[in-house]
């Protein structure tokens, strides 16, 4: 890894002490640099976790990806750095069962630091939080802007929930995003679910082509031929949301000016159903 290289993708420039400070200015900048996207899985390609090929396409080709790739190169960044960081395995909440997935189905990690533990996460899309959140809070609301998360603790289980936004919930709900524990895992150990994230009818990766990034405003994301510009709700405003419909011919252009993604091989727009999965968790 080239560490300066890295941090120049991202846009940071500051002191690379193993601080609390530097931790959520290494995730911000990464969140708001590198999109969450699968078009590899829908231009001819297939995604690897290896670390070396990540590398070269997040930071050399100044392209995205999903958890396995984002997570799993922002946790060797941090390690780099001399962060102490543990690599754990999230099982995410499917939306068509109320069920989470098996393990291995989400890459996540643990950053110590100071005595607290702090969960990192740039790989989950529109969902995500901007910095770190804290697992030593019991069960505490921890709010980001306009969201509210809070991570509780049951067992040796960790369920990561939040309250929605856009009126998705009524107030004090709250919605499960997805579990885990603190067992540390290795990088190999999701290669499986990787594969499965690019071949299974019951997975969104595999059934719609997707790129999707924070902005200062809210969130833009691309799916088959739309895109949606999601705005936060401000003082002045509320949470709103827009979709415009796109021509094949526009994706491409669409891609590279909003999202900074140069594709080198044709892409084939998807957006199919999602399939329930046939083994629930």
């Amino acid at each position: 890894m080239d560490i300066t290289k890295y941090l120049l993708r991202i846009g940071f420039n500051y002191p690379t002490e193993p601080t609390l400070d530097v931790l959520r200015s290494l995730h911000s900048c990464h969140l708001l640099s590198v999109p969450f996207e699968n078009l590899t899985i829908h231009s001819g390609g297939r995604v690897s976790p290896d670390l070396a090929i990540v590398y070269d396409k997040i930071v050399n080709q100044r392209r995205g990806g999903f958890c396995y790739e984002n997570n799993g190169l922002f946790s060797w960044l941090l390690s780099k750095l001399d962060f102490e960081v543990t690599i754990l395995s999230g099982q995410v909440k499917n939306a068509i069962t109320g069920c989470y997935g098996p393990p291995f189905d989400h890459l996540i990690s643990m950053v110590s630091l100071g005595g607290r533990r702090w969960l990192c996460d740039v790989g989950f899309g529109s969902a995500g939080f901007r910095v770190p959140l804290s697992l030593d809070t019991k069960d505490e609301p921890q709010t980001q802007g306009h969201r509210v998360y809070r991570i509780r603790k049951d067992e040796d289980q960790h369920f990561l929930e939040w309250q929605g936004e856009g009126g998705q919930v009524k107030e004090g709900e709250w919605i499960g995003i997805y579990k885990f524990t603190l067992e540390p895992r290795q990088r190999e150990n999701f290669a499986k679910m990787c594969d499965y994230h690019q071949s299974s009818p019951s997975s969104i990766f595999f059934c719609k082509s997707l790129c999707s990034i924070p902005k200062p405003y809210g969130r833009l994301t691309y799916v088959g031929h739309t895109l949606i510009t999601t705005t936060f709700p401000t003082a002045q405003s509320a949470f709103k949301t827009s979709t415009r419909e796109l021509k094949d011919e526009e994706i491409s252009v669409i891609l590279e000016n909003m999202f900074g993604v140069v594709l080198t091989s044709p892409l084939i727009p998807k957006d199919e159903e999602i399939l329930p999965p046939s083994v629930m968790y």
